[in-house]
């Protein structure tokens, strides 16, 4: 998926005012994900998606941190400077533009490895 595509799919998910709003969002709850996810993941993800936004699951990473779903809402309102339901928002509009990137097999392996009440913020179903 090219970059104006995804961003285009980002603003309206998140209702965002400018492509340039959808970026900084993308931006960073990618670079958040990229906390959690060890950095050969983030790796095959980041050749999925679209430059500049592959960028953000490079930036200073270590070793993959441990962290449920509201950490990781609270860590990207931090980033944005949102409440953590907008963050939610958020995560959501961005995740599941990425889940439209990637194959269900790589979406799968990746969901696989993160708690199960992230799906949701892929687009997928949550755990009962």
């Amino acid at each position: 998926m090219r970059l104006a595509e995804f961003l285009t799919r980002v603003q309206a998910r998140g209702e965002y005012r400018s492509q340039e709003e959808a970026e900084h969002v993308s931006e960073a709850v990618l670079w958040t994900l990229a906390t959690r996810i060890t950095p050969e993941e983030a790796d095959e993800l980041a050749a999925r998606l679209p430059a500049p936004l592959d960028e953000a699951l490079h930036r200073d990473r270590g070793c993959a941190e441990s962290f449920g779903r509201e950490e990781f809402l609270r860590r990207v309102a931090q980033q944005t400077g949102a409440r953590p339901r907008t963050a939610e928002w958020d995560a959501g509009a961005v995740l599941s533009t990425v889940a439209d990137s990637v194959s269900g097999g790589e979406l799968d392996g990746l969901l696989a490895r993160l708690p199960a009440t992230y799906s949701e913020l892929f687009g997928r179903p949550g755990p009962d």
